[in-house]
């Protein structure tokens, strides 16, 4: 099974988000973590399950209506690229 490797960019995109949504609705990020996070760590039992992305060689992930889940899958490892809103302007 591959690994699962979090770039510094989506690290400081999850951080962000959750910091925002915590501010308004702590359970709601609490939960919102709890779903991003899941869904990374289950990324390679179906790696190519999910949409191929906009940028060539990523696929998306929506993990929640509001947030898109961007990797990329190599030989020996999912890269979690970014985490972004769905009304961002992406790539």
């Amino acid at each position: 099974m591959q690994a699962v490797q979090w770039s510094d960019e989506a690290t400081t995109d999850l951080v962000e988000i959750i910091d925002y949504i915590e501010q308004r609705n702590a359970t709601a990020a609490h939960r919102l973590y709890a779903a991003i996070v899941q869904s990374a760590e289950n990324l390679p039992l179906m790696p190519y399950l999910f949409r191929p992305g906009r940028t060539p060689g990523t696929r998306e992930h929506v993990v929640h209506p509001n947030y898109i889940l961007v990797y990329q899958v190599g030989t020996e490892a999912i890269d979690i690229l970014r985490i972004l809103h769905s009304r961002q302007h992406y790539p």
